[in-house]
């Protein structure tokens, strides 16, 4: 999920640059014609911006991680994006680190400092970054964000197996009577490695929110023992499944010789094979995320439709 090394950009320090002889001018100068990108104060790139807030931001954290201390160590969201995990509605303007009690502090409107204790075995090295470890930060994740936004990462996390669910349901006895724990234990509960997208898993959220929980996920439909399809969920009692379309780029579904016309078919091919079944197919995508009301509504309408088709 990270980026290739050569298409990160190179990063330039102003400390660096006037100690080889720049002055704050040439750079400015640089800056207006285009010649360098200012990330933020003192620190400068050579080329555009990646494309996307996450790739934006790993290049932040490197930025602000040269003039910091060493004992900062990278944590929260800024940890999250350099261990490769999607994000969900979460703010990436500000770099996250943690200190340890009664070290240095350091704030500035680009940090946000944490004070907590880590233990030596939840500090891992990215790209030469002291960063916390994959069940630490999601712990950190857990407690400090939003539920949606929290079991997006967890999800995430487990899915890429850079943790396990006994892992964090043993590290949440360390965080018990601290602020966010009850949130922490709550996201834990709802984590679910089979889901295999930012939109899987906001579907499942929403869908647990509003007491219409699919009976299963990933969902296999056979013919004599072959497999047909794998679906996002499944109401198996009422032989509905559900799908969410906002992952489907179909250009990645495109073997070679392909043009996205042939995708496309692909799939109503795939969709009609469920239904040759004796399955129901409802989607949804992501507008219908954004006003939960309105997907709850849909999934209500297919399991009312699906019920009736069977009496």
């Amino acid at each position: 999920m990270s980026e290739p090394a050569d298409s990160t950009p190179a990063l330039l320090l102003r400390r660096d640059a006037v100690g080889t002889g720049w002055s704050d001018d040439e750079l400015a100068r640089l800056v207006r014609a285009g010649d360098l990108v200012r990330l933020r104060r003192g620190a400068y790139v050579d080329s555009v911006l990646p494309a996307g807030p996450a790739a934006q931001h790993r290049l932040l954290v490197r930025a602000t991680m040269a003039g910091l201390r060493r004992s900062a160590i990278v944590s929260h969201q800024s940890a999250a994006v350099l261990l490769g995990l999607p994000l969900w509605d979460v703010a990436l303007d500000r770099v996250h680190v943690t200190r340890q009690p009664r070290a240095w502090d350091f704030t500035s409107g680009v940090v946000r400092c944490h004070v907590a204790r880590i233990r030596d075995d939840e500090i891992v090295e990215v790209d030469g970054l002291a960063v916390t470890s994959p069940v630490r930060t999601a712990l950190d994740l857990a407690r400090s964000l939003p539920h949606e936004a929290a079991v997006v990462a967890l999800d995430a996390a487990l899915h890429a197996a850079l943790l396990s669910h006994d892992e964090l349901r043993a590290r949440l006895f360390d965080v018990v009577g601290t602020p966010g724990s009850r949130s922490a234990a709550r996201a834990v509960a709802d984590a679910d490695a089979r889901s295999e997208s930012v939109g899987e898993s906001r579907s499942r959220v929403i869908l647990h929110r509003w007491k219409l929980a699919p009976s299963a996920l990933q969902f296999e439909v056979r013919r004599d023992g072959l497999l047909i399809a794998r679906t996002d969920f499944a109401w198996e009692d009422e032989r509905l499944v559900g799908e969410f379309d906002g992952r489907i780029k179909y250009g990645r579904l495109l073997r070679p010789g392909q043009d996205p016309g042939d995708a496309v078919f692909a799939e109503k091919r795939r969709e009609d094979g469920i239904r040759d079944e004796d399955w129901s197919v409802t989607r949804w995508v992501w507008a219908e995320l954004q006003r939960p009301h309105r997907l709850a509504a849909k999934v209500r309408r297919a399991r009312e439709r699906a019920r009736s088709r069977l009496r």
